[in-house]
């Protein structure tokens, strides 16, 4: 399917690299009236490996740092929760100021009032990751279909891309398939050279990726990158915090494709885009047909703006139901 090659077999189906965070969500309360918030682990590239194993039955894995102190000990029991194979670069915390699993802040928002994301990634574990730290020779031995990462984690740091892509030329080296998400995070450009520097690290990769996502436009990711395959992008139109219209477009062997639009009533926008990613991923390794894999990204990517937290509570059975235009009629 679009030129991919993908291996048939694994020890991983799909394997995963960049940064685990812990976001504190107060609802639909503002931060600076909060009294209380919950927890969800996260991190771009995890929320994907996450819920291919949680939803759709994948053996995935994830590459990260890891820090030894209670909150490393609490995003290590969601990972392993979620059915995430780990491989981790250790830290030792000093007690006082690290390093650190970083922290994002981020409010629902409400009708007219939009969330609020600030971060502390203060001296980070993972933006502390250069290349030698995996060993991925051994890693990709035991069978990798997939490799994934994003510009998330790629704006931690002058090392971070470096170690992206040491690990893209090591999957492809072994014949995984290579997916990159852009995922630009303005705030996290800005500490690190900002614009600039973002597309010159983001050009560098795109060079070594087979499937990109996130693209502001699918036809013009393929001209400027020709050795892309597959490029593919969710279109979200926001009415309110709660009200949006959505959508995804994939450019597949040539062709075009767009799946239907459809008006979702949002309890948590957050993890959205990476539910996107994992039903498309999940549809182009199982061998689904270009149209079938595109609606199993845009259908589990809506579903999960309908749970709390940034990772999938949805069955496969919920997904392909909305991707071939299920409603939200009671089922008794």
């Amino acid at each position: 399917m679009g030129g991919l090659d993908i291996p048939r077999e694994g020890a991983l189906d799909f394997l995963s690299l960049g940064a685990l965070v812990y976001r504190l969500d107060p609802g639909v309360v503002p931060f600076h009236k909060a009294t209380d918030c919950k927890i969800h682990v996260s991190g771009g590239e995890f929320n994907v490996a996450a819920n291919l194993a949680d939803c759709f039955g994948l053996p995935t894995g994830i590459a990260a740092a890891m820090v030894s102190y209670p909150i490393g000990d609490l995003i290590a029991e969601r990972v392993r929760a979620m059915g995430v194979q780990p491989f981790y670069k250790y830290f030792e915390h000093d007690g006082v100021h690290g390093p650190n699993m970083a922290t994002v802040y981020s409010d629902r928002g409400y009708g007219v009032r939009p969330p609020v994301v600030f971060y502390n990634r203060a001296n980070e574990a993972a933006a502390l990751l250069k290349p030698g730290d995996f060993d991925w020779k051994a890693i990709f031995a035991r069978g990798v279909r997939w490799f994934h990462s994003s510009g998330i984690f790629a704006a931690l740091s002058p090392t971070t891309s470096e170690v992206i892509l040491e690990a893209m030329q090591a999957a492809r080296s072994a014949g995984a398939i290579v997916s990159f998400d852009v995922n630009f995070r303005e705030k996290l450009w800005n500490a690190w050279g900002g614009a600039d520097r973002a597309e010159a690290v983001l050009r560098r990769i795109a060079q070594n990726v087979d499937v990109l996502v996130g693209v502001t436009s699918v036809e013009g990711a393929v001209k400027t990158y020709p050795g892309i395959k597959i490029a593919a992008a969710t279109q979200r139109q926001v009415h309110s915090a709660n009200r949006h219209t959505w959508s995804a477009t994939a450019w597949i062997d040539g062709q075009t494709y767009t799946t239907p639009t459809c008006e979702l009533d949002v309890y948590d926008r957050v993890g959205s885009g990476d539910g996107f990613s994992a039903g498309f991923f999940y549809g182009l390794l199982a061998g689904e047909t270009p149209e079938n894999a595109l609606r199993l990204g845009w259908a589990h990517g809506a579903l999960l703006t309908t749970f709390p937290g940034d990772t999938t509570m949805a069955k496969l059975a919920d997904v392909r139901a909305l991707a071939q235009g299920g409603s939200a009629q009671i089922q008794r």
